[in-house]
């Protein structure tokens, strides 16, 4: 059975297995966590030290409510974010895709990474801001280039799972094609609240795994991990043709539909094909502007990642959205952002 671990600015805490057990048989927990005595300071040295993990787990202490502690991200910077681009089919499909979908990588700045309820900051010239619910996995060993990772060998090299949010900046991302810019904010990678630590039986559930986000309430994304293209075997054998990883890093595998943004229809895409550039983008962002569904100020993120059995819950993470000191308000967002015409 997987074993939740959290982190606060006084150290690692463990989530008792009795809270676990009281939502499992439909009672409402007070979710409780006890210290791990390690003298572990980042998350590759608490992998390291599963053993404290285990004895502070089974110490019997009443414990601490989770509600008393705040929780930082459970995955400690600076280290190497991944993710994964399109690789749920919902979301090939909302983003216009057909036919096979090559794999595709790109990187995101470990600064981006944040806390499970720290605000996340719209930057001032941002007015396209999206979510992006996706399974983090935490890797637990090396993985040198080269390396050929089958389904039995991902207890090998994945230690855990955590909650991400891959917020984008639409604007920066389509006009300048630039995705570690867009991703790579400050606050642009909510992880948390809970580092779940699989034991070796747990990744026979992970296809189990169901995604959901809500925002003020209305759910957004849904989907299971069986909607997914590339499953993170494959996924970790693909990125490790060029790029090494360490144990404590972090690949996000992809969102699912559900997204703010999604492709224009097929007549509208071929129109604006023929546009200049600086024209087909402020035409789209106009259109854009009426989509209610991007994020703005005071909005509030609602993210679960769970089995239906409990088995693997990676908690719950709400994060609000607020802007950058002087950003304009997002709920007006005129015609689009400016395009450069060079």
């Amino acid at each position: 059975m997987s074993t939740n671990v959290l982190r606060t600015a006084d150290g690692w805490w463990v989530l008792l297995p009795q809270a676990l057990d009281s939502a499992r048989a439909g009672e409402t927990p007070i979710d409780r966590a006890v210290p791990v005595d390690t003298k572990a300071a980042t998350t590759a040295e608490l992998i390291a030290d599963r053993a404290a993990v285990r004895e502070a787990a089974l110490s019997g202490e009443a414990g601490t409510p989770v509600a008393d502690l705040v929780a930082l991200s459970p995955v400690t910077t600076p280290c190497r974010v991944v993710a994964q681009m399109v690789n749920y089919r919902s979301h090939a499909r909302d983003s216009g895709f057909t036919g096979d979908i090559p794999p595709a990588f790109f990187r995101k700045a470990s600064g981006s990474v944040s806390g499970p309820g720290e605000a996340i900051v719209r930057p001032s010239h941002v007015k396209f801001l999206d979510y992006e619910i996706e399974l983090g996995l935490v890797m637990g060993a090396p993985l040198p280039v080269g390396t050929v990772v089958e389904e039995r060998d991902l207890p090998s090299y994945v230690a855990g799972l955590v909650i991400t949010n891959d917020v984008s900046a639409r604007e920066v991302q389509l006009t300048k094609t630039q995705f570690y810019e867009s991703k790579s904010y400050p606050t642009f990678t909510p992880t948390g609240p809970y580092l779940a630590l699989l034991e070796p039986e747990d990744f026979a559930h992970l296809l189990d795994l169901r995604l959901r986000l809500s925002v003020n309430g209305e759910l957004r994304q849904d989907r299971t991990l069986a909607d997914m293209i590339v499953r993170p075997a494959q996924a970790l054998t693909l990125l490790a043709r060029f790029q090494t990883l360490d144990p404590g890093d972090l690949l996000l595998t992809g969102t699912p539909g559900g997204t703010a943004l999604k492709a224009p229809p097929k007549a509208v895409e071929k129109i604006g094909a023929l546009l200049p550039p600086a024209v087909k983008w402020k035409a789209f962002f106009k259109s854009q502007a009426r989509n209610p569904h991007y994020l703005h100020r005071g909005d509030v993120i609602t993210a679960t990642i769970s089995t239906a059995d409990g088995r693997i819950d990676l908690g719950e993470q709400r994060t609000p959205v607020t802007d950058a000191a002087g950003t304009p308000s997002s709920k007006s967002l005129g015609e689009g952002p400016e395009v450069s015409r060079t």
